[in-house]
């Protein structure tokens, strides 16, 4: 034995303590330990080496003598401890001490020591060693080792199954099939997974529902939810298993309906799904509101086509609800009707619009990996959006990508354009500039007309500019929002109202917002020339549309109520300002003090007067 059973045993009376502590327990019926006593005893044991000390002192008790059990205890506290050279001793004592070979258990539990110790090597070897005690492996040692093997690696545990099992006559029964099945399933390999339940039935043996359920569990995971929902016809009896990944895949994928059908047969069945799989369906319907109806109608519309499906997801989309345009692309995946382009390109315009951009890039590279190519719309409204949303770095990465895509055309300019707008959207109007010239290799027509329209705004020469405009516009050359910004700046210069007002319009038409100094000058003109309504019309209807103003939006509006005499008027545009986290300029300011120190009417005493200085004093200390 090893050198451990040859201590003296000094922890005698500390181990015969514990034994009389647990006397108390149902487990114990007499002072004298039987042989599941010690078992129990060895197991509670914190090292390799206290149960030893217990093995050992158990062996020395009078009328006692050890047995399978109590082998099988001490070596599974070996093996959890990686004491492989002690159960090796143990193993070869035992025909010896208690006359008997050590049993499949105890080699079972030999198998799942190696696993957990990472010893794969020395697991597949362990059917070689029954041979010394004169025994064949079954096929419960069998399945252990492939339960071991498929956690690793399931080509070297298909290996094993073919070579040693198979090679040995042993074929396997419904469990060792739902190891294998597990092990594929694991590493998403669901061709070889159905090729497995065909050898099954092949042979005979009757697929169980742990074995289906593995199989719909891998399909669903990999979001083919219509090919699970079909496998799981075949079952004769579905478990409450079976309908919880099913109706849990479907909320995944948002496809209310089935989730909802799925659930009804549940019920009918006499299942009640779990209450994380009813908290999913809960979520589903809440999200969607009376989306559901178009979903309804799309149900009743019998053959649906990807034009229909295409549809849908942008009307959804337009209204902002770009993720039950996501949901409705898996549900068309799910009934066999393949999404194209246009439908990547409608939700990837629609994340955009939402600000989701993240998700938009994810879309696009979805695309790449099921095997839709990117095209002009692609590229275009990727660019756009990310560019909109102050991403214009990401924005020239994806025309990068676009300039290297020989399958779509770079010769149209709306991309480029989206770059200029970005650029002009954060007033980096030097870069908007140098990467307007760049662009002249590419489009040397846009590019002139577009350099010779600033240069004539920049010379107060608006009339002309607007002639070199209307004719870019005639040759079907999209002017950037660099050419509208200065147009518009120029008209108010000029003080044409009307003009600015056309040029902004057909601007935010394009989808090109706005930014506050582009505003501001019409603002100006409009409070200059007393529109006061009007401009604060425009600057509501700015706000609307999502467009971010500065201090100098709201100080025409100030000095011109200030000018009137209309304190009270001025300090509510002043009090929206701060409001929208505003700080006011000097001019704000001063203005509006001067205002207040005017007016006479107001009596120190008087509570309208008094609650508005109060308003200031606490906006100045904020």
């Amino acid at each position: 034995m090893h050198n451990a059973f040859k201590h003296s045993f000094y922890s005698s009376n500390r181990i015969y303590r514990a034994f009389l502590t647990i006397q108390s327990k149902p487990l114990l019926t007499s002072p004298v330990p039987t042989q599941e006593n010690i078992t129990h005893l060895i197991l509670e044991q914190k090292s390799a080496t206290e149960a030893l000390q217990t093995f050992k002192w158990a062996s020395k008790l009078r009328n006692f003598t050890h047995n399978q059990s109590t082998y099988k205890a001490l070596i599974h506290k070996l093996c959890n401890f990686r004491r492989f050279d002690c159960v090796h001793e143990l193993l070869d004592e035992m025909p010896s001490s208690i006359g008997s070979t050590p049993d499949e258990d105890i080699f079972v539990t030999i198998v799942r020591g190696l696993g957990r110790a990472g010893m794969i090597k020395q697991v597949v070897k362990v059917p070689e060693l029954l041979s010394k005690f004169e025994k064949k492996p079954t096929l419960k040692l069998y399945n252990s080792i492939l339960d071991v093997l498929v956690k690793v690696d399931i080509d070297i545990a298909r290996e094993f199954y073919r070579k040693k099992m198979m090679g040995s006559g042993i074929q396997g029964d419904a469990y060792t099939y739902g190891i294998l099945m597990k092990g594929l399933c694991l590493t998403n390999r669901i061709c070889d997974g159905f090729k497995l339940l065909q050898v099954m039935k092949n042979r005979g043996i009757t697929p169980n529902t742990v074995i289906y359920n593995t199989l719909i569990h891998a399909l669903c995971k990999n979001g083919k939810v219509g090919r699970a929902r079909s496998l799981m016809r075949e079952l004769v009896e579905p478990s409450d298993v079976t309908f919880n990944i099913l109706i849990s895949a479907y909320c995944r994928e948002g496809s209310l309906v089935q989730a909802l059908v799925m659930l009804e047969k549940s019920f009918s069945k006499g299942y009640i799904p779990d209450v994380i799989t009813v908290t999913k369906v809960v979520e589903l319907l809440c999200n969607h509101g009376r989306a559901s109806e178009a979903v309804d109608v799309l149900e009743r519309g019998g053959v649906v086509d990807v034009v229909a499906y295409n549809t849908l997801i942008n009307g959804f989309c337009r209204l902002g609800k770009v993720k039950v345009g996501c949901r409705l692309l898996k549900e068309m995946e799910l009934k066999g009707c393949l999404p194209n382009a246009d439908t990547y390109n409608g939700l990837i315009s629609g994340l955009c619009d939402s600000k989701m951009l993240d998700l938009a890039l994810d879309m696009f590279n979805e695309m790449k990996r099921v095997g839709i190519n990117w095209n002009l719309v692609t590229y275009d409204t990727l660019i756009h959006g990310l560019c909109l949303g102050g991403r214009v770095e990401d924005g020239l990465k994806i025309m990068d990508l676009m300039e290297d895509d020989k399958g779509a055309s770079t010769f149209h300019i709306s991309p480029y354009n989206g770059v200029i707008y970005g650029f002009y959207k954060e007033n980096r109007l030097k870069e908007a500039l140098a990467f307007l010239r760049k662009m002249e290799n590419l489009f040397p027509r846009a590019v002139d007309r577009s350099v010779r329209i600033l240069g004539l705004c920049e010379n107060g020469s608006i009339d002309e500019a607007r002639r070199v405009y209307d004719q870019m516009v005639g040759e079907g050359v999209m002017p950037s929002a660099l050419v509208y910004a200065n147009l518009v700046s120029g008209y108010c210069s000029k003080g044409c109202v009307r003009e600015a007002f056309e040029l902004m319009n057909e601007m935010i038409g394009r989808g090109y917002l706005p930014v506050a100094s582009t505003l501001n000058a019409l603002i100006i003109l409009l409070c200059k020339q007393g529109k006061v309504g009007k401009a604060s019309k425009l600057m509501e209807d700015i706000i609307g549309r999502g467009c971010l103003l500065d201090s100098g939006s709201y100080s025409p509006f100030i000095d011109a109520f200030c000018s009137n005499g209309d304190f009270h008027k001025a300090f509510v545009f002043f009090l929206q300002m701060v409001e929208k986290g505003i700080i006011p300029d000097y001019y704000s300011w001063d203005t509006l003090l001067m205002c207040l120190c005017q007016q006479k009417s107001w009596i120190e005493g008087n509570n309208k007067i008094y609650h508005l200085t109060s308003q200031l004093q606490a906006i100045i200390q904020t």
